[in-house]
């Protein structure tokens, strides 16, 4: 099942890049596993996925110390300060910081260990109260608030969409975080690198390719639907 899905999920991500007149090398497929056994994620890393996402910090570490190493892993679940100390040097990339606080935890913990932690500005740009994230006329302030703390490197924007049944109700949000990239962009702020948009799941994510994703983090479309402990 997982191979099947993996190759009807790359299909759609060439077909968006072929569109949208770009790369598919320009876009990174992220294979949410979140909730998922370890055999499951084996399978889908021997069909070849290399970046994992999870949501919570202990399912992340436990995956971490029996996965192979070569796995890229994402954070991209809401971080508690108090559990950032687990992830600074097994993750890859944190893509939910939403606030100076966590950023200024996410640099301690950095200190400590001596590694330079890549992170995603967190934005709410649907403005929805249901989830985290700054808003996008905050962002910039944000950014350069967190920028000079050592140990972190900013190296773009996440958002995560309302759930929709037609996809192309997102679009506006995924432009309007392309938008704001390149706006922050052009100020030129130190230590602050806006290559990387993090937009788009399983029910919109060749929409999201279309308007500039350069990660998409895909869970159901690869696993299958998500099965929660009672």
């Amino acid at each position: 099942m997982i191979k099947e899905n993996l190759q009807e999920v790359n299909q759609v991500l060439i077909n968006s890049c072929e569109k949208a007149g770009r790369a598919v090398s320009d876009v990174v497929l992220i294979a949410v596993s979140k909730t998922k056994p370890i055999e499951m994620l084996t399978e889908a890393y021997e069909c070849g996925c290399r970046h994992f996402g999870e949501n919570k910090v202990q399912e992340l570490t436990e995956k971490y110390e029996v996965m192979p190493k070569d796995i890229k892993w994402h954070m991209i679940g809401h971080l508690q300060r108090n559990k950032v100390k687990y992830i600074v040097d097994k993750v890859y990339l944190i893509h939910s910081v939403d606030s100076v606080k966590l950023a200024e935890e996410i640099s301690k913990e950095a200190q400590k260990k001596n590694v330079t932690v890549s992170v995603l500005i967190e934005v709410n740009v649907a403005g929805e109260e249901s989830k985290f994230g700054i808003k996008p006329e905050e962002a910039e302030d944000v950014i350069r608030q967190i920028a000079p703390l050592p140990g972190v490197a900013i190296k773009g924007l996440m958002t995560i969409a309302p759930y929709v049944d037609n996809p192309e109700d997102n679009r506006q949000y995924f432009a309007q975080l392309k938008q704001l990239s390149v706006d922050i962009s052009k100020k030129n702020i130190d230590n602050v690198n806006m290559s990387v948009l993090s937009m788009g799941m399983t029910g919109d994510y060749a929409v999201a390719i279309e308007e500039g994703a350069t990660f998409i983090r895909v869970g159901t479309g690869i696993f299958g639907e998500r099965q929660y402990v009672i």
